[in-house]
């Protein structure tokens, strides 16, 4: 079997913005033995972020960490009436957070069978909302996310190694575009695969 990432853990830098485009492996495995979450490693193989809930028992909510553990986003679950979507706040958070989220993460529904579509909504904790939009298929386990003119702004497909064999359902290669708030980004994909119940 191929290992997920071929170099050894460490720790990387603490910036959170791309200034190039960037690659990340994502392995749908928490740390954290009997937690539930992933783990992302850089393209040097070094931990980047990890996500943990701590408590398999309760999924409807998990943290996102730096490499150094320290929490960016609590991700929750929420329901409004009839729709359920996923909000990510900064730093510890609870379900009475008086700073409301930074993004929200909602499926959207269409006629088409074959794809989907998610709304994401970004900048709610500033008051100057824009919005993403992610778009996969249901016969892939992929998905690009788009800014708001129609630009890929992230791409999340399944791994291959060199040779060009899958590595696994739960081995994924994530590609961000420059200027993107890798944090930001990685919450939006935690919160996507969530809604996809890959975690």
């Amino acid at each position: 079997m191929g290992k997920v990432h071929p170099q050894a853990l460490a720790s990387s830098t603490s910036c959170h913005f791309t200034s190039k485009q960037e690659t990340f492996t994502l392995w749908m495995k928490s740390l954290v033995l009997n937690g539930k979450g992933c783990t992302v490693f850089d393209s040097n193989g070094q931990i980047a972020y990890r996500v943990d809930n701590y408590n398999s028992n309760h999924r409807d909510q998990v943290h996102l960490m730096d490499q150094r553990g320290n929490t960016l986003f609590t991700i929750l679950k929420k329901q409004y009436k009839l729709s359920r979507f996923w909000e990510g706040y900064k730093l510890p958070a609870t379900r009475n957070d008086q700073k409301g989220p930074c993004f929200r993460v909602g499926k959207t529904y269409s006629i088409t069978k074959w794809d989907s579509s998610y709304e994401v909504e970004l900048g709610l904790d500033k008051n100057q909302p824009y919005n993403y939009k992610i778009e996969s298929s249901s016969c892939k386990p992929a998905c690009k996310i788009f800014d708001n003119l129609g630009v890929i702004v992230a791409e999340l497909r399944r791994k291959k190694s060199t040779c060009g064999i899958d590595l696994g359902d739960d081995v994924f290669t994530m590609v961000v575009e420059p200027n993107i708030d890798l944090s930001q980004i990685m919450g939006v994909v935690v919160a996507y695969s969530l809604i996809k119940s890959k975690m």
